[in-house]
């Protein structure tokens, strides 16, 4: 997955479905009324409902995040929820000429009620949905129609995003399905929760949840073995359906992939505190989009997947993850990774990540050969710069060239894991060159600190952190603290045949 993620490219699609408008109301529900046995919210500010885009609407604002160019294709009432549906998705980064505004029926729109006991977690208490399931009009699915014919032209890949509130017609899905087949476009279907997926048939893929692919299929699997069951329905579902790539998600269970060729695999996802399942299924498409465009196979595609929508049912509503956020999470599962030691490659994945979270990043390197007092709380002062503290760790090779033969003492791997196990740092990279040029202009932190026994003048990288615009911040020194004390120390008292650890206590 790594390899596929630092690849990655932007990619344009096209969500074609039903657009909807996610309301939030919060207040707090301490009580009972005292006329029924309901919860009652307090809502302390009336005017303060939350907004975002809530179906396909998901999907688009979750793919541009992902590094997509994204148009919206759908429906929306000539209502004021319509033009807050429109804003939202253009905030996200959507086009929105594709959305259609029918004066016959409302926007879609999906209001809860989100309650906090004691001021604790928001919990859902209540939906109410606004919506019209009748028959879109011949002018408008016209209009729907020729929208999709100038945008699929443009695009890599489509996503059928069906509610089945009437934009996905069996109609509209087969001319989909058939002009992107005609050019190689690959088309994902989240499905709707019906019992006849004849319409989708011919696509690339599909994405049902288990009780989705149950209710498809016309039977109900084993509950005490769900991956051997799933396997079945994606099996039954790709043939059936003429399909590249049959995905049936199973929530905590991962996912199932049935290709076209071979046996269904199951792909097992990280057992997560699951806070809420709202959106997860759009995330999957979204990733799936992106991966299709970028010629990810498909295992490697879904494995993706899972671990995206396994960050989105870790908090509470929904959000749009950035790409770096996605690939700072796949190294962090990444059985490779051990402790806090990183190459350069996938330091700077994170370090996007942590930005992007608006996280101050803070850059110090040194040989920290023979770690000792003076280092630890040299780093614990460079810590309190910022949120994000990387060490660079000169290598052994450059550690003999500036200490002499007989040093490093510990090798690098070793002092990489012991500076690892300090608190106050959060990354460490082992860097080859000369001086920390590289790694700065690699990195570009926000802030770089250096220890007291240096001057602004005598620092090898003051150029380069004057020419990136880095803050320089120059620690106090402490006189007596240093490797090079320590171990001219132990040695003098080994010759001496002194007491080595009383030299250790002194220095």
């Amino acid at each position: 997955m790594l390899a596929s993620l630092r690849n990655w490219k932007a990619f344009r699609l096209l969500v074609i479905g039903d657009f909807m408008l996610d309301q939030a109301l919060e207040g707090d529900a301490e009580r009972l009324s005292p006329d029924a046995p309901v919860p009652v919210l307090a809502v302390r500010e009336p005017k303060a409902t939350i907004d975002t885009p809530g179906g396909a609407g998901n999907v688009s604002v979750f793919a541009a995040a992902l590094g997509g160019t994204v148009a919206c294709v759908g429906l929306i009432g000539c209502d004021e929820e319509g033009s807050v549906l429109r804003r939202c998705l253009e905030q996200g980064g959507c086009a929105t000429h594709g959305l259609i505004a029918d004066p016959s029926r409302p926007t879609t729109v999906k209001r809860s009620l989100i309650g906090r006991a004691q001021h604790r977690h928001p919990q859902k208490m209540f939906r109410i949905d606004i919506e019209s399931r009748a028959p879109i009009s011949e002018a408008v699915r016209a209009e729907i129609s020729r929208v999709i014919d100038q945008e699929i032209e443009r695009c890599d890949v489509v996503c059928i995003e069906d509610y089945n509130k009437g934009v996905c017609s069996a109609e509209l899905c087969a001319k989909v399905i058939a002009r992107c087949r005609q050019r190689k476009i690959p088309v994902l279907i989240d499905p709707a929760a019906i019992s006849d997926y004849g319409r989708y048939r011919g696509a690339t893929a599909i994405t049902p949840n288990r009780s989705e692919a149950e209710k498809a299929v016309g039977r109900l699997i084993d509950p005490t073995d769900v991956v051997a069951g799933s396997k079945v329905l994606a099996a039954q579902l790709r043939t059936a359906l003429d399909l590249d790539a049959a995905i049936v998600t199973l929530d905590r269970f991962g996912a199932v992939l049935q290709e076209r060729t071979g046996e269904a695999q199951h792909l097992p996802t990280v057992a997560r505190p699951v806070y809420d399942v709202a959106g997860a299924g759009d995330m999957v498409l979204a990733v799936l989009a992106g991966a299709s465009a970028n010629r990810v196979p498909w295992p490697e595609a879904v494995a993706l997947a899972n671990v995206a929508a396994g960050m989105e049912v870790e908090i509470f509503g929904v959000r749009a993850f950035t790409l770096p956020e996605v690939q700072a999470q796949v190294i962090r599962l990444s059985q490779s990774v051990r402790g806090k030691l990183r190459t350069r490659a996938d330091l700077l994945v994170e370090i996007a990540a942590h930005r992007a979270a608006g996280r101050t990043i803070v850059l110090t390197n040194g040989c920290f050969d023979v770690l000792h007092a003076g280092h630890v709380a040299y780093l614990r002062e460079a810590k309190s710069h910022g949120n994000i503290l990387v060490v660079g760790l000169n290598c052994d090779a450059q550690v003999r060239a500036l200490k002499g033969a007989t040093r490093p003492i510990y090798c690098e791997s070793d002092r990489a894991e012991l500076i690892g196990e300090l608190a106050s740092v959060d990354y460490v990279t082992i860097f080859e060159e000369p001086t920390a040029e590289a790694l700065l202009r690699a990195t570009v932190p926000d802030v770089y600190v250096k220890g007291g026994d240096y001057d602004g003048k005598a620092i090898n990288e003051s150029a380069v952190v004057k020419e990136l615009g880095i803050k320089l911040c120059i620690l106090a020194h402490r006189p007596g603290l240093s490797t090079t004390s320590v171990v001219d120390r132990v040695r003098s008292e080994l010759t001496s045949g002194g007491n080595v650890a009383a030299a250790g206590r002194a220095s």
